[in-house]
């Protein structure tokens, strides 16, 4: 006994110490090792027991507990029978001794050590196990407590995590399930029994607008009086056990919910009885009470109400989410429904003394979290179930839903109920579009919800309407990409969008009045700008009025974006019908932008510079990209026009033009410049008038490019414009026949173009005069790279053109092309240039490369193999970090469209490019943990093989008629089994995404062109893919590829089921370490012969699953144990 004393005090000591600020880690590290070895010993858990029961250190308790959860769930197998006895036995009557006196996370973990033993011996060696659960559940003193064992074992053993066979998993399914209907009663009858006993001493308060409510809507939800009489009830005043109590219950339910199928266990009264319970979310009489009797106990009372509330909305929420819903459910859950709106109604019900925005904000955040997912839950997973139901008023749902989403509190629980409107909308649509011929009737139904919706949304993005709220939006920080506002916005936006895709003429004849209100305000600045010394002024100051144009031009940034993106519902099938409506918005837009222009609001000088001259650039900004939004209406009008040939659209075109040409200058700010680029590249690109090079202001543009003196724009937009330029001579004109496309004259202006824009870049090269001009380096490279972000830009945008386009284009360039190649070996060193270089290369192989022609094209591929040696590469992978790296991915994308041009032409590259990467990259990064470099290898060696399978296989007409007797001719093996290989190492690396593409490439190949097939693969490779892959999965070193990791092994398997059954199967078992050899017949007699994927997959995970299990067990046997 002493020495068990003395154990404990210096137990306690060294916890302690452990524990206390000065303790070093050096020090730390010690006392671990030395309580991990205590740990260890076999018997340890009888001092531990002693601990327990003496100790009133935490620490200790919790150490002596570790204790025993590594004992039952690592070493249990060799525990002699009689110590599992004791210890059965023991731990159960030390929680019951003290589990009211115990912190409440070491009774918690007590219960969980306990629970783990069941997981290992019930029902065979622990037959009371469960039943002790439901004692202690009726015992009115031990109640609480047996809720406690009842959720933990609902955790650990419904789902229960790796170490426990797949046998055994199921089992204890089965075993919990067959208790469900038992533990479901006990717990309706807890709560029950505490609702009624304080229901009948709740003391009947005065009639209030709150408590008698039966208002129409809830005469349309419940049909049955009784029930809506129930709901009334006032709320009982719970004590603090019962509300304890009840809150277990409810986090019991919650649980079992999750993994329970939905059946006739669930019961209508137990239904009713979580309803009862969600009413204390909403109830704020009594939080009301709570504060107004003033003491903290009762405040914090109010608070455990509340939390009752939301933890019976997680019951309805798990019970909600299940798709899967049986037939006789369904009235069960049309009742769920009724009764949660009576609540939505509660909630939301307008009264003199509360408005519902006041009343969402005293509700518990939680709360109004959990029934906002109930709502969306509902609308995602059971709208088209419910709405047949004619006694389910859908229409008056939707009143209460638009009540509740315009009366949030707080920024996100309005984001979140726009998600719900979306996903009304969303459903809405595609009832519509699957049953066109009840459209009318389906949008009358919901025509007025939606306007109203309309109408809220609309008026929640303007300041005008809704000034506090968005002057809380950050619009600084970016998150995603987007600011707090633009998220705002642009969630807003979409709803809009799918309303007016659903009604569009009551959309448009919403929104276009709130515009052009706006646009009067913006319009009318004219009269205000005065002449001052510096240029011109905004003579507007007044505080206030600067204010209100402040938010004026705020929501016509924000309302010209709704305008543009309800573009796309005026073209297509629609256009001649809603033709008159986008020619008035077009014309505003058009006029709007050009007022900007002219009057140049941009350089304006205002009172406030910091707030309105932003406005006013945005406005501008705005201006052009909405209009920007009709090009493609404006092309559809351009071939209408083409016909008629009108005044009208030559007027839009060139005014556009007039508006866009001033704003291309260095003098404009970014933002305005590149709106004004993205306008001109669009009428270039998709509109493509055939008089847009004769406007005088096109003209300009050309000029102001092409002028060497000119100042250059940043990068960005002297790119657009370039892109533009080029476009508007190289795309072909919509409408008109071949002979009229004046190809000559343009292809001379292009030429020209071209020749301007690379003037400096041409003049590098080196010639035989002068073989190297003396520039500085950074000036050479400045020009570079200038010139080449330039053509890469052009090249690309027409690589998917005409080849009349592309044939122009190569013309152009073709000297910069050559110029380029010559510099190339110059700056080979310079991994920023070569970057560069290579882009422009791989640009224009994927755009070009027959009108490049195929003596050229092998000239640059040759260069390229004869520049990267061996040396080379190994530089620029390992010495030149992320750009060496990215230089190296860029030249194998290159040759990855070299090895996947059809025909014969490139074909002899073949054996250079294969060993370049076998025997030159490969090796370099082979061993390197970095995935630089090794996605586009593999992928290369995939194209190789995808694109030029009869490199290695030849395929001939007899063996393909005889297919299964003649096999055929394999060629080039050893380049075949390299590149094997690779993808076989590369599968024992840690790299997910590298794994994911590279089974992927595997399985392509598979369904292509019969890789598993093959009978190289079959004799040589098979089954050393299949072992690798069921090694990672054993492993679980890439968990999150299980399914298609088993999808994998079953293709490679079924090319020869009978060989993988008897010859493979017991091989990988017999090398399989850590299992004995009955360990292994049993996984072998658990391995079923069944050839469907399905059940072969399952066969595969059971089989990983219960070899880890063993290995576990094995793992925590002592040394020397005997196994049977």
């Amino acid at each position: 006994m002493a020495s068990e004393e003395a154990s404990l005090r210096a137990l306690e000591s060294l916890m302690t110490e452990f524990f206390h600020d000065c303790t070093t880690n050096e020090r730390k590290r010690e006392i671990e090792e030395l309580l991990d070895n205590f740990a260890q010993q076999i018997g340890a858990w009888r001092l531990c027991l002693y601990f327990l029961s003496s100790t009133r250190n935490d620490y200790v308790m919790m150490y002596s507990l570790t204790v025993f959860e590594n004992l039952i769930n690592k070493m249990w197998l060799g525990v002699p029978s009689q110590d599992k006895m004791e210890i059965r036995s023991c731990l159960p009557k030390l929680l019951l001794a003290h589990h009211k006196t115990l912190p409440y996370f070491i009774r918690n973990k007590l219960c969980k050590v306990i629970v783990d033993i069941g997981r290992q011996d019930w029902p065979m060696f622990y037959h009371d196990f469960f039943t002790n659960i439901l004692q202690l559940i009726q015992s009115p003193v031990t109640t609480p407590l047996g809720l406690i064992m009842l959720k933990t074992t609902s955790e650990e053993l419904a789902c229960p995590r790796e170490d426990l066979s797949v046998a055994r998993k199921e089992e204890l399914r089965k075993l919990l399930l067959d208790q469900v209907q038992t533990v479901l009663g006990l717990l309706t009858g807890i709560l029950e029994t505490v609702w009624d006993k304080h229901s009948v001493t709740a003391a009947t308060p005065p009639p209030s607008p709150t408590s008698g409510e039966s208002g129409d809507l809830l005469s349309n939800l419940l049909q049955s009086p009784s029930s809506a009489k129930l709901l009334n009830q006032p709320i009982p005043i719970l004590d603090a056990e019962s509300e304890y109590m009840c809150s277990l219950a409810l986090e019991c339910l919650a649980h079992l919910f999750s993994w329970i199928p939905l059946s006739a266990s669930i019961t209508p009264s137990l239904l009713t009885t979580i309803f009862h319970f969600a009413r204390f979310g909403c109830d704020i009489r009594a939080r009301k009470m709570a504060s107004v009797n003033g003491s903290s106990q009762n405040c914090v009372l109010g608070q455990e109400r509340g939390r009752l509330g939301v933890l019976a909305m997680s019951c309805i929420n798990e019970l909600m989410s299940k798709n899967c819903v049986p037939m006789e459910f369904e009235e069960y859950l049309l009742r769920m429904f009724q009764q949660t709106f009576y609540l939505l109604q509660k909630i939301t019900k307008d009264n003199n003394a509360h408005t519902v925005k006041s009343r969402l904000e005293e509700l518990d955040e939680s709360y109004v979290e959990k029934f906002t997912d109930f709502l969306r839950l509902f609308v995602s997973v059971h709208l088209r179930r419910i709405e047949s139901y004619s006694q389910f008023p859908v229409v008056e749902f939707l009143t209460l839903l638009f009540k509740y989403t315009f009366h949030q509190p707080t920024h996100e629980g309005y984001f979140s109920c726009l998600d719900i409107w979306t996903l009304f909308l969303d459903y809405l649509t595609s009832k519509i579009k699957s049953r066109l011929g009840d459209k009318e009737a389906v949008l009358n139904r919901y025509e007025d919800a939606l306007v109203l919706l309309l109408t809220e949304v609309l008026n929640r993005i303007q300041f005008r309407y809704n000034q506090a709220q968005l002057e809380e939006l950050d619009d600084e920080t970016l998150d995603d990409d987007q600011t707090e506002w633009q998220r705002y916005l642009r969630q807003s936006l979409e709803v809009v969008a799918k309303v007016m895709e659903l009604l569009p003429t009551h959309a448009f004849s919403t929104l276009f009045p709130v515009l052009q209100d706006n646009l009067e305000v913006y319009l009318g600045l004219q009269q205000f700008i005065v002449t001052s010394g510096s240029g011109h002024r905004l003579n507007i100051t007044a505080e206030n009025d600067c204010r209100r144009l402040h938010c004026s031009l705020r929501d016509l940034s924000s309302l010209l974006q709704a305008v543009g993106r309800l573009a796309e519902y005026f073209i297509g099938d629609v256009f001649a019908a809603r033709f008159s409506d986008a020619l008035t918005v077009v014309e505003r837009l058009v006029k709007v932008t050009l007022y900007g222009s002219q009057i140049k609001l941009y350089n304006i000088e205002t009172a406030v510079p910091s707030v309105l001259k932003p406005d006013l650039i945005d406005v501008h900004a705005q201006s052009l990209a909405a209009l920007q939004a009709y090009s493609h209406w404006l092309a559809q009008y351009c071939s209408e026009a083409h016909r008629q040939n009108t005044q009208q659209f030559v007027t839009l075109v060139s005014t556009t033009m007039d508006a866009v040409t001033p704003l291309i200058s260095t003098k404009v700010q970014d933002k305005l410049l590149l709106s004004a680029c993205h306008l001109l590249v669009s009428l270039a690109t998709t509109v493509r008038p055939v008089f847009l090079i004769s406007i005088p202001a096109v003209q300009k543009v050309f000029n102001r490019i092409t002028d060497a003196s000119a100042q250059r724009l940043v990068d960005k937009a002297q790119v657009l414009v370039c892109r533009a330029l080029s476009n508007i001579l190289l795309l072909p004109w919509p409408n008109l026949p071949e002979n009229e496309q004046q190809w000559p004259v343009r292809s001379i202006n292009h030429a020209s173009l071209i020749s301007a824009l690379s003037r400096d870049y041409r003049d590098l090269k080196p010639s035989a005069a002068a073989p190297q001009r003396k520039m500085p380096l950074d000036d050479t490279k400045v020009i570079i790279h200038q010139t080449l972000s330039v053509l890469e830009d052009i090249v690309d945008s027409i690589s998917g053109e005409s080849t009349k386009s592309r044939q122009i284009c190569y013309q152009s360039l073709q000297e910069s092309v050559q110029v380029s190649l010559a510099l190339f070996p110059a700056f080979i060193h310079q991994s920023d240039v070569t970057d560069e270089m290579l882009s422009f290369f791989l640009t224009l192989f994927r755009g070009l490369r027959v009108q490049m022609g195929v003596p050229f094209t092998e000239q640059i591929i040759q260069t390229f193999l004869n520049m990267f040696t061996r040396e080379q590469l190994a530089e620029s992978i390992l010495h030149e970090g992320s750009t060496g790296c990215r230089v190296v991915e860029k030249f194998l994308k290159i040759l990855q469209v070299v090895v996947q041009e059809p025909g014969q032409v490139f074909k002899p590259f073949l054996p250079s490019i294969i060993s370049l990467c076998m025997e030159q990259v490969y090796p370099i990064i082979a061993e390197r943990p970095s995935p630089d470099v090794k996605a586009e290898l593999f992928e290369l060696l995939f194209r190789t093989l995808h694109h030029n399978w009869r490199y290695f296989f030849k395929s001939t007409v007899l063996a393909s008629v005889q297919r299964g007797i003649a096999e055929e001719q394999m060629e080039n093996e050893p380049q075949f089994s390299a590149i094997m290989q690779a993808f076989g190492q590369s599968f024992l690396q840690p790299d997910i995404h590298l794994f994911k593409q590279n089974l992927f490439y595997l399985e392509t190949l598979n369904t292509k062109q019969k890789l598993y097939h093959k009978k190289i693969f079959r004799i040589t490779m098979l089954f050393q893919f299949v072992n690798v892959l069921l090694q990672v999965l054993v492993h679980k070193s890439h968990d999150l590829l299980q399914e298609e990791i088993g999808i994998a092994i079953y293709n490679m398997a079924s090319v020869d089921f009978d060989g993988f059954f008897a010859a493979f199967l017991p091989e990988f078992l017999t090398s399989c370490d850590g299992v004995d050899a009955n360990q292994k017949n049993v996984l072998g007699r658990n391995f079923k012969m069944d050839r469907d994927l399905p059940s072969f997959t399952q066969n595969v995970h059971r089989l990983v699953n219960d070899l880890r299990y063993y290995r576990l067990c094995n793992d925590s046997l002592p040394p020397g144990t005997v196994k049977l």
